[in-house]
């Protein structure tokens, strides 16, 4: 059955001359960036922050601040299915992959792909199929039935497993993503010299069920100089597994864009405390000279989850369904 689908990746370079692809979701953190009259300023300010906060976090002979620059590409995953007929590829999901380009010796090194993650299904998972069948708290927050976000854990567990993956990269994948404004998170006393002192959340939100449906633990880490955890996502071991420099590739990439989308929590003119709930509706903030229109964003997820649903969801449930039965017993 796992014959059913196969997955293939194409890369595009994240740079001030980026244009989104066809089948790039618009939603996406980089087509959000390279939109409207000042684009190309857009994404020159956000490398800029990326290599200046990478070079705050490797200060080791680097006297300049300047030693470091990172160079991006996003990457791109389709999923094909074997029968012939309509809609028979899909653009499944979304990732950023880093490299490290050290000046003074001219060394490339790889960091971690993953990082920004972007999926037209989660979209339908969250914006179309979530509000459909969630029961309510009294607080109204959603309740998701028990096997939501099957279906993407499973699609995303056997890319990893796919050759297209394993053939590119030797690693597992790190998300790096905000913290939840829905729960509160306390400061512990573990420390590690890269990612910072690390914040504990025992209660998981939705969005940490939802990752552990793709394999991926969550644990929160606030790194030197940030004013808020960052949410990390991973297999394995996340602070013996990759490297300082790999390291902070993700955490200098992935908090501008932060920054830039969430300046309440990570823009704040304060650390957060020893006991800290997020809050888009702080007030304390400064904001980055880049344009983004988040609203815009929020409204166009429900396009692209209904979108997913009408392309992917709908034509293939049977398929779908047949292979992720076949898949989930391979994984057994």
């Amino acid at each position: 059955m796992a014959d059913d689908v196969a997955f293939s990746i194409t890369t595009t370079r994240f740079d001030e001359h980026y244009t989104p692809a066809e089948s790039s979701r618009i939603t996406t953190n980089f087509a959000n960036l390279a939109r409207g009259e000042h684009r190309e300023q857009n994404l020159r300010n956000t490398l800029t922050m990326i290599d200046r906060r990478f070079n705050d976090l490797m200060p080791c002979d680097n006297p300049t601040g300047d030693r470091y620059t990172l160079e991006l590409e996003i990457v791109s995953v389709q999923l094909e299915f074997a029968a012939e007929g309509a809609d028979q590829r899909f653009p499944l999901l979304e990732v950023l992959d880093i490299h490290v380009l050290d000046r003074q010796t001219g060394l490339r090194t790889h960091g971690i792909v993953g990082n920004n993650f972007s999926s037209y299904v989660r979209d339908y998972d969250f914006s179309v199929l979530l509000p459909a069948v969630a029961e309510r708290t009294e607080a109204g927050a959603p309740i998701a039935p028990s096997d939501f976000g099957d279906l993407h854990g499973t699609l995303f567990r056997r890319f990893l497993d796919s050759v297209a993956y394993r053939e590119r990269f030797a690693q597992p994948p790190v998300i790096c993503i905000s913290v939840s404004t829905s729960k509160t998170y306390r400061r512990t006393d573990n420390h590690h010299p890269i990612l910072g002192v690390e914040y504990a959340q025992p209660e998981p939100s939705l969005t940490d069920e939802y990752f552990a449906k793709m394999g991926l633990q969550a644990r929160y880490f606030m790194p030197r100089g940030s004013v808020a955890p960052l949410a990390f996502y991973f297999s394995g071991d996340l602070p013996a597994g990759y490297t300082d420099l790999q390291l902070a590739g993700t955490i200098s990439a992935m908090e501008t864009f932060q920054k830039i989308y969430r300046p309440e929590i990570y823009n704040a003119n304060s650390a957060a405390p020893a006991v800290y709930r997020p809050s888009l509706a702080a007030q304390d903030f400064s904001r980055t000279q880049i344009d983004y229109d988040r609203e815009e964003r929020s409204r166009l997820a429900l396009t692209q989850g209904r979108y997913a649903q009408e392309h992917f969801i709908e034509p293939h449930r049977e398929v779908l369904e047949r292979w992720a039965a076949g898949v989930e017993a391979a994984f057994a």
